[in-house]
């Protein structure tokens, strides 16, 4: 599987704004990309009745490979409740093996290389004895922490980190996604991530601009690209 797995320390902390950056500039460089978000909740009914998610559409838009709705959110829920919550409710039984396999079965196998952004933040249950993150152990994605830049920002990241790493999950770094507009304070925060954080910075998202204009440092996404291609 030739996949990055995109979490976050919280919910609504921009991991689909740091996926849609990293796929952009992935096909700016030149590979062939697709991007999935396996859980969605909050999703709403398009004109064919069919429920989508807006973050899912976005992936699906910036995605090189073009694949029908159903492999970019194949678990798609309507309440915005958490999963566990969204599946008892639906009567849908989530675990490990069915949405590992559901990832498995959806990702481009074509693509040099697929994003998959996480549902909530890292330990967010799947059922009463199974997380998310468990899914992603299981298939050993390697994985980048976006980090929100707010105060307890260093708190969540820290324990985020230390618990990915305790799963013997591939951390490859982590992203600072600046979401308040006192950039003294994002600055300070960024500073003290780099000393406390196990891996790199991969990029800084700053307040207000468009994913499109990251500072993402690719040389470190060398390894996970497909072949003896090299990260421009």
């Amino acid at each position: 599987m030739n996949a990055i797995f995109i979490t976050g320390t919280d919910t609504d902390i921009g991991k689909t704004h740091v996926s849609i950056g990293l796929l952009n500039r992935f096909n700016k460089s030149g590979y062939s990309t697709f991007g999935m978000k396996p859980i969605a909740s909050g999703c709403e009914k398009n004109i064919a009745g069919k429920l989508v998610n807006q973050d899912a559409l976005a992936l699906q838009a910036i995605s090189s490979i073009e694949r029908a709705y159903h492999h970019v959110n194949p678990i798609a829920f309507a309440d915005p409740i958490a999963p566990h919550l969204a599946s008892q409710k639906n009567g849908v039984n989530l675990s490990v093996d069915w949405v590992a396999e559901v990832i498995s079965k959806s990702i481009a196998e074509s693509a040099d290389i697929n994003i998959i952004e996480g549902v909530g933040g890292w330990s967010v249950p799947l059922n009463n004895h199974e997380l998310f993150a468990d899914v992603i152990a299981m298939l050993k994605v390697p994985t980048i922490l976006v980090v929100g830049i707010k105060l307890g920002c260093i708190n969540h990241a820290i324990l985020t980190s230390r618990s990915i790493i305790e799963m013997q999950v591939p951390f490859l770094g982590w992203i600072a996604n600046c979401i308040e507009p006192d950039q003294q304070f994002s600055e300070d925060n960024i500073r003290a991530l780099s000393s406390w954080l196990p891996g790199p910075c991969l990029g800084v998202f700053q307040y207000g601009l468009s994913p499109y204009h990251a500072n993402i440092e690719m040389t470190y996404f060398s390894s996970v690209v497909n072949g003896n291609k090299h990260v421009k």
